[in-house]
């Protein structure tokens, strides 16, 4: 797919226009000004929505220097910005971001025996603890988003996260910082001694002005930085003056962390390792309140914790919705009302074993709880630490519309010997203005990420949001606490800096931002000179949506815009080691192309006068282009934005609007080309080895000639069903109907053979269902018209055909997971449709089933000491999930099984087929899947349960790829 370098709109002010033309021709990376990204990069984590006048993407710190230096020469402000995740809307503002996370993503160097690392701003967390681990070391600050989070966002937050009661702040793990200055000169920040400090002071630069006066500053206003600042230690507020006046070094790298880009631009960072410990042993307190989880803490404060973790009830009910965090649910005992997660850390195994004995000794002497988890191993604790660390997506996804759990008093943080008493004075302020809200957070160090429900389209609830706001203030500083604690102060709580650092030192703070930003250039209105917090709130200013008729059923508040505007902005989306979303944005690393891009897209479009015109827009169109339709994302993300089904929608208004390419409509009557292609093989399978005709292919539908096309079998499944010989032998489980899909059933009928004879091996008498498409090609390419017609023709076909209440079957997860999906957005009121999609189950399900109970024996075969590596298909993992699979594997004897997170194959059924696409698809494939694949030995069986997904790993690794249910067949015992 070929992407414009930069971009404007034809109708952007001069200012816009002028600015981009000059920063299209003197930077390196790209340069984006027109309307759609302006809208995605108006946006971040937090209640607010601010549209910049446009975005640039850096390659290198002579890109940043450059954008700041037109920007000046503008008059328009400069907002850094890495992963977007910001909380309290740090990322956004007028004027021009920049999109540090893109290619500014190395790590430059790493002294393991020095213990630091030199990295870039956009370099994501958990990358670099990647890294680091091969040197047995880590980045201290762990937060709940280190799989997207860059160094850079994180130092200009002070974020902190579960570990801190260990490892402290950002602040304490910066030591040296090459900077870009708000005049687009460039600084070292590193400690010095007093000759290069006066050295420094003496340049006729902004540098010099900065190491002049910061000292004069420092000293005049000394008391009120030895008194001003609140007295508990975890701030992630104000500038760290306090810091600066202790450090005889006067390193200005620490110094401005947390300034959230008000000071300068990071582009290169030397951060501190700490060893990384080699074991984790987790406790799980199960409590029937909140408040008597956070009683237990200080018992686990004194056994030493690294971290201590409180979730409630709210955030526990969500995860057992979804399938993707469905095992905690299996691992707890009884129905907690909260959950203390106690983790202890190192490298002595007995002695963190008896860390968690003498835990949970306490707890039991002082009665603490109802029952005590032990989690010890990475795969008892897997579960858990997915659920702890998606606690805010989960909240989020209670939201309805737009009365949203909002984050304006999350970051609060009292001593935790305070905590109880606290929790409970503030669940009585939200009490008094009705404000529901849910609980999370770092008991261990007395912060609480509570979030009230608050729909701020709402003038009365904005109200009641900053009264709620103002009171929370006053009663933190009442206990000593923090109004800041990790998230910063944003636009959310900058507003309040003067009365809770009182006048003289709130006066210190606007000179140390006239120091550095003498014309407020600088992500100008956080810090200090802030909004009201009510000002730029994201719900309040999106219009009401108009009307638009849609094909799909969109079963939430607003219909389709409501559906895409459930993103939140948390950016799981963003995250590219693992899981399976989103694979086009772990290959391009583009914003909008990850889901919450699109989801904002989407948003944009669906606001206009005309949302079904807007739907047509090539823009529009080009961003939901490299969405391959995995569906990922309805389970991966936690507020379950279900990008396939909007993209299939806009798709069917795309085509309402431009009409339906030829290769649509090929690909949408995939059945038909299948059994004709079948029907006259092997003439059919010419093109395969014609270069000629592959070529023409590709001039006249696009379809690519470097990808093997599907070779088809005369011997198809219904042929082989029809002639064969069915079991005399009685089925004492009944009628059991098998879908023949439109890909297994004429190029793999193998696959299908070996499904119904294990099916009636375990005592079924299978129905072969063979006269109908499912609708899933058609869906996928927008064709929801014609999908439906075939929705509606082969539910009806499989009700008259099927005994009432018998289960319905496939080989293919997208083909059979539709009947139970697809089927019922497309035709959410149809009797036939409903009856369908409740009797769907998956072959493995019904085959473990009969094993368990000794109707199917397996035996030694071929497989017996090998090993199998299995690649579950992306739809089954967002619908039902691969444990049945896994399982049915499992039971083969002699076998290891080991399941891969290799996220999407990148396939997408025609997506690879396609001549602009195959090069992502490549990609894809190539960022885990064919590694994986290739770093096993010959002698590893190959599994993978989607057509597409086997079609991809031969043609990436040249490997055969067998579906399950052909090495189950290969291990039925016959005696």
């Amino acid at each position: 797919m070929t992407i414009s370098r930069n971009r404007v709109d034809s109708d952007d002010e001069e200012l816009g226009g002028d600015l981009a033309r000059d920063l299209g021709r003197a930077l390196d990376g790209e340069v984006a000004f027109d309307a759609y990204t302006r809208h995605l990069f108006s946006r971040d984590a937090s209640m607010y929505a601010i549209r910049p006048l446009g975005v640039v993407f850096p390659r290198h710190a002579d890109d940043v220097a450059g954008a700041v230096e037109l920007a000046g020469r503008y008059g328009v402000p400069v907002v850094p910005r890495g992963g977007g995740t910001s909380l309290a809307g740090q990322t956004i503002g007028p004027g021009l971001v920049l999109d540090l996370s893109r290619h500014m993503h190395r790590i430059l160097d790493i002294d393991a025996d020095a213990r630091v690392a030199r990295v870039q701003p956009g370099v994501v967390q958990d990358q670099l603890n990647r890294t680091a681990a091969a040197h047995g070391l880590m980045f201290g600050p762990d937060t709940s988003t280190s799989n997207r989070a860059t160094i850079g966002g994180m130092l200009g937050n002070n974020s902190a996260g579960s570990g801190s009661v260990r490892y402290g702040m950002t602040i304490d793990h910066i030591r040296e910082l090459d900077v870009v200055l708000s005049d687009a000169s460039r600084a070292h920040f590193a400690p010095i001694d007093v000759a290069e400090r006066t050295r420094r002071a003496g340049l006729p630069t902004l540098e010099g002005a900065i190491y002049r006066q910061l000292p004069e500053l420092l000293e005049a206003s000394a008391g009120a930085v030895a008194t001003g600042f609140p007295p508990y230690w975890r701030r992630a507020c104000g500038y760290r003056l306090d810091r600066l006046a202790g450090d005889p070094s006067f390193n200005l790298a620490p110094f401005v962390v947390g300034s959230e880009g008000t000071l300068v631009i990071a582009t290169e960072a030397l951060v501190d390792l700490v060893p990384k410990p080699r074991r984790t042993v987790i406790a799980v307190g199960h409590f029937a309140s909140v408040l008597a989880a956070i009683e237990a803490t200080e018992d686990a404060l004194a056994c030493d914790p690294s971290a201590v973790e409180m979730m409630d009830r709210t955030i526990l009910d969500l995860s057992r919705q979804k399938i993707e965090y469905a095992d905690l649910g299996r691992t707890l005992e009884g129905d907690p009302e909260a959950l203390l997660f106690v983790s202890f850390s190192g490298d002595d195994e007995r002695e963190l074993a008896g860390r968690l004995d003498r835990l949970a000794a306490l707890w039991n002497r002082h009665g603490h709880g109802y029952h005590t988890l032990r989690a010890e191993t990475a795969q008892q604790q897997a579960p858990l630490l997915k659920v702890r660390k998606s606690s805010l997506g989960l909240l989020m996804a209670a939201g309805s519309g737009t009365r949203r759990p909002l984050a304006f008093v999350e970051d609060t943080a009292v001593d935790p010997k305070h905590l109880a008493d606290y929790t409970r004075r503030f669940r009585q302020v939200l009490d008094r203005h009705g404000l529901a809200a849910g609980f999370y957070g770092h008991c261990s160090v007395g912060c609480l990420h509570v979030r009230p429900f608050v729909d701020v389209s709402e003038p009365e609830q904005v109200r009641a949001m900053r009264a709620v706001a103002e009171e929370i203030k006053d009663l933190v500083r009442e206990y000593g606490g923090v109004n800041s604690s990790e998230h910063g102060d944003g636009l959310v709580r900058s507003e309040f800096n003067r009365e809770i650092f009182g006048d003289e030192l709130y006066e210190a703070m606007r000179t140390v931002k006239r120091i550095f930003d003498p014309e407020n250039r600088m992500n100008p209105g956080k810090i200090v000179d802030a909004p009201a917090m009510t000002e730029n709130l994201r719900d309040a200013a999106l219009a009401p949506a108009p009307p638009i008729r849609t094909r799909l059923t969109f079963d939430v508040v607003g219909g389709m815009r409501g559906a895409a505007d459930r993103c939140m902005n948390i950016g799981l989306c963003r995250k590219s080691a693992t899981g399976a979303m989103c694979p086009s944005y772990m290959a391009t690393r583009q914003e909008e192309h990850a889901t919450r891009g699109r989801a904002n897209a989407l948003v944009k479009a669906l606001s206009e006068p005309d949302p079904a015109a807007a739907l047509g827009d090539e823009r529009l169109h080009e961003i939901l282009d490299l969405c391959l339709m995995c569906k990922a994302c309805k389970s991966e993300c936690p507020l379950g934005v279900d990008m396939a089904a909007l993209k299939a929608e806009a798709l069917a208004h795309h085509h309402d609007v431009h009409g339906v390419p030829l290769r649509s409509r090929l690909f949408g009557a995939i059945r038909l080309l299948n059994r004709v292609g079948s029907a006259v093989a092997p003439l059919s399978n010419l093109p395969v080895g014609s270069r000629v005709l592959r070529r023409l292919m590709d001039r006249a539908a696009g379809i690519t000639p470097h990808r093997p096309l599907p070779t088809f079998q005369r011997g198809n499944l219904i042929r082989w069903f029809r002639r064969r010989h069915a079991r005399s032998a009685d089925a004492p489980q009944g009628e059991v109907t098998f879908l023949a899909d439109s890909f297994t059933t004429f190029t793999e009928p193998g696959i299908g053979r070996a499904a119904v004879e294990l099916l009636e091996a375990a005592g079924w008498a299978v129905r072969l269902q063979s006269g109908g498409c499912c609708g899933r090609a058609s869906f996928s390419k927008g064709l929801l018209d014609d999908a439906r017609r075939r929705a509606r023709a082969l539910t009806a076909r499989l009700v008259r055909s099927s005994q009432p209440g018998s289960p319905i079957v496939g080989c293919e997860p997208s083909c059979i997971l539709t009947l139970r999906d697809e089927h019922r957005q497309l035709l959410p009121d149809d009797p036939n449709v409903r009856d369908v999609s409740g009797r769907v189950r998956q072959v493995e399900e019904l085959l473990v089933e009969a094993i368990d109970a000794g109707r199917l024996r397996l035996g030694e075969s071929a497989l017996s000491g090998r090993r199998i590596l299995y690649h579950g298909h992306c739809h089954q993992k967002a619908e039902v999930g691969t444990a049945a699979t896994v399982a049915l594997l499992r039971r083969i004897p002699g076998v290891e099984v080991v399941e891969l997170d290799a996220g999407c194959c990148g396939m997408a059924g025609s997506f690879g087929y396609e001549s602009e696409h195959y090069d992502l698809s490549m990609t894809v494939g190539n960022d885990r899947l064919f590694p994986a694949i290739r770093a096993e030995s010959a002698d590893t069986v190959v599994a993978a349960t989607g057509v597409s997904c086997r079609q991809q790993i031969r043609h990436g690794t040249q490997r055969v790829a067998w579906h399950p249910l052909e090495l189950v067949r290969q291990s039925v015992s016959t005696g």
